[in-house]
């Protein structure tokens, strides 16, 4: 066999193994006497195109796996068991924070309750009472929140002591107005929480929006305040109560539009707005029919009231 059609012969293999023994004849003949020199051609192997550049001269060894040793399992360990201490912290704190809120809530409706006893005889003592009602729900409760909250980041748990907050401005608010007829704002408020925070801590404030949340709720309190005082004779508090739940209607309306649609506020408006509608109605009733009634000769003033819950039922 011609060494030219030898080398076409190896070229049709395409780098496939080709195994020569001596014995190995072509048209009769052996081909012995051209392996000779090519041995290390026919009998190389594949490259492979995923091994690593070995240099000349040298060996490549493979690397053996490296074992997992007792350090890494023993720091992916630590690392969880922080991790667990931490959630477990987190969700008791939440629990007692729900309490603590829970019993906020509870309280401040007392106080509540409290000052729609007031008459035109007991005003003094009724107010009195009640402050001394909030006082107590700010020393006794609201303290045992700060304490939870005081120095951390109480924005992670702010759902859980919201309601809470709310009613408490609600309360407090509710009682300012009664006793002197303006508005508790939010900085006299958190005033009253610094005493009960630890100065080296950070303390916690009432946000903004808890804050209008809460007086929100301030108008339902209202409304309830002036029909009992248009059913007691006191025509002119229930007109300046109409002149406060409307003003704060009308600033939260200029408001709310910027506010994020996530929040409460937007339901609470229209409970609001049913509520200042109630309260006007109800002062328009009785100044139409107690000019009516006097136009007729009646001089008792109760019978100018009649009919009232009728319009704001």
């Amino acid at each position: 066999m011609p060494f030219h059609q030898y080398e076409a012969f190896l070229g049709k293999s395409k780098s496939k193994t080709v195994r020569v023994s001596r014995f190995t004849a072509f048209n009769g003949k052996s081909l012995l006497p051209y392996t000779r020199g090519f041995s290390h051609l026919i009998r190389a192997p594949k490259p492979n195109p995923h091994r690593l550049y070995q240099p000349v001269g040298t060996v490549l060894e493979s690397s053996p796996k490296r074992a997992r040793t007792m350090s890494t399992e023993s720091f992916m360990k630590d690392a969880f068991a922080k991790y667990a201490d931490y959630l477990n912290n987190l969700n008791d704190k939440r629990e007692r924070v729900v309490k603590a809120s829970r019993d906020i809530t509870i309280n401040s409706k007392k106080v509540i309750f409290q000052v729609h006893r007031i008459s035109r005889s007991n005003k003094e003592e009724v107010l009195r009472k009640a402050e001394e009602d909030l006082e107590a729900v700010t020393d006794r409760y609201v303290s045992r929140l700060v304490k939870e909250l005081q120095g951390t980041d109480f924005w992670k748990l702010r759902r859980a002591y919201s309601p809470g907050v709310q009613e408490y401005v609600e309360a407090a608010t509710f009682c300012k107005f009664c006793r002197t007829g303006t508005l508790l704002n939010i900085e006299e408020i958190n005033a009253t929480l610094l005493r009960l925070s630890d100065p080296a801590l950070e303390p916690l404030q009432i946000n903004v929006l808890d804050y209008i949340l809460g007086l929100s709720d301030v108008t339902g309190e209202l409304m309830r305040l002036a029909i009992g005082r248009i059913s007691d004779g006191e025509l002119e508090f229930a007109q300046q109560i109409c002149r406060f739940a409307r003003d704060i209607y009308r600033e939260l309306t200029l408001l709310v539009p910027l506010m994020d649609d996530g929040s409460d506020m937007k339901t609470k408006m229209d409970t609001m707005l049913q509520s200042v509608v109630k309260i006007e109605n109800a002062c328009f009733s009785v100044h139409v029919r107690g000019s009516e009634y006097a136009m007729l000769g009646y001089s008792d003033p109760s019978s100018s009231f009649i009919g009232v819950p009728d319009v704001v039922s």
